[in-house]
């Protein structure tokens, strides 16, 4: 819920190293350590994050995390109190290296009245829990759309597409956490930090269901709500990672908790969720909704091996899900984002437009285009703007 990663059309996604947040920089010789007002903190958020290395990449396509900015803002108007623990590009105080391994982000925030900002579809990069304490929220995941209310928990699979707000965040106490299990494709396996202790039954049981589950929204219950209230106080107390061991304690009840839940619910799994058809699905859809992403000249081999997979999977998976060979495929995306362009963006020229869907020759461009549409660029322009 807290924004992660940006899915904007024309953005990627940058990883941020967990050893920096700007809320507590490191002294140069001779200054004395400092805490950041929220007016610097936007100062020197901007500044570092220039400066961090790409982890998710597809290609030479780089996802740019999302900055949490409307958070910032919100709270320097303001209209939003925050209280976190955090690594990387998240808002809030500094998690020590040494605490609470894969914690992202753990925190609430609390809206006394409607806001003018909502967080647009975005992914994490790790499991994500929330509850809505008080209030109600409009939630989305991947299309579905929800109505929270008091007492609804959300669970989102690592790097999920979500969205809070619509268009805008309601008054509400919303509590979080966002926990890394070191998932870059949907096909790995889960790697729980070494202080999640639940037993190696319930870890697997519990993982089983977080990785194939497309329920995102539940009745959290009284206990749940009950062990995010403690979760809340102890970061709220936390400096300098003294509450650790009890938000670690806090935690792994927090993952009991809702383990027990659903096996009271009977949860429906979906194994396909996992598997190596998801990754290529996944890979396919970031092509068509990333026009930065046409303009690659991709081999079938550079495609499969972006998915972790062999040639001939990948092209078993590429057929079954769009009954088109992997560059039939792409050449398909990339008439359509043309023919879009072309209406869109009359300023460009069909030469323009030609390279920046992918297409190396505008002669081949105009016969391709042609096949297609049945009318030429020029023609297809002119009759589609009258």
């Amino acid at each position: 819920m807290v924004a992660g990663w940006s899915t904007n059309k024309f953005e990627r996604l940058l990883y941020l190293p967990h050893t920096l947040n700007p809320r507590m920089l490191l002294p140069e010789a001779g200054e004395e350590r400092r805490s950041l007002s929220f007016s610097e903190e936007i100062s020197t958020f901007d500044s570092v994050m220039a400066k961090l290395l790409p982890i998710y990449r597809d290609h030479d396509a780089v996802y740019e995390a999302d900055t949490c900015r409307p958070i910032v803002q919100a709270v320097e108007a303001g209209q939003l109190q925050v209280e976190s623990l955090a690594r990387g590009h998240y808002p809030g105080r500094k998690l020590p290296s040494w605490a609470l391994a894969g914690v992202r982000t753990v925190g609430f925030w609390d809206a006394r009245r409607d806001a003018d900002w909502g967080l647009d579809f975005h992914r994490n990069e790790g499991i994500e829990f929330t509850l809505l304490e008080s209030g109600h929220l409009e939630f989305a995941v991947e299309g579905q759309e929800h109505q929270l209310g008091p007492g609804d928990l959300t669970v989102t699979r690592p790097w999920q597409l979500h969205r809070a707000g619509y268009p805008q965040i309601a008054a509400g106490r919303l509590h979080w956490l966002i926990l890394d299990v070191g998932i870059r494709r949907p096909d790995q396996p889960w790697k729980w930090p070494s202080w999640i202790v639940l037993a190696k039954p319930d870890r697997d049981e519990l993982t089983d269901i977080l990785r194939h589950n497309e329920h995102p929204v539940w009745t959290g219950g009284t206990e749940i709500a009950r062990c995010f209230r403690q979760i809340a106080a102890a970061v709220e107390a936390d400096r300098d990672g003294c509450c650790a061991s009890r938000l670690a304690v806090l935690i792994n009840e927090l993952l009991l908790l809702t383990l027990e839940m659903f096996r009271r619910e009977d949860v429906t799994l979906d194994k396909a969720l996992s598997g190596t058809r998801r990754t290529v699905e996944l890979f396919l859809a970031d092509l068509q909704d990333n026009l930065d992403q046409l303009e690659e000249e991709w081999t079938v081999r550079e495609m499969a091996q972006r998915c972790g997979l062999g040639v001939t999977q990948f092209n078993a998976h590429c057929k079954r899900l769009t009954n088109m060979a992997p560059l039939q495929y792409i050449n398909h995306l990339r008439l359509e984002s043309a023919a879009i362009l072309l209406v869109e963006q009359p300023g460009l020229t069909v030469t323009e437009v030609a390279v920046r869907c992918g297409f190396t020759s505008s002669q081949y461009f105009a016969t391709v285009f042609r096949r297609r549409f049945g009318r030429s660029p020029r023609a297809y322009r002119a009759d589609s703007t009258q």
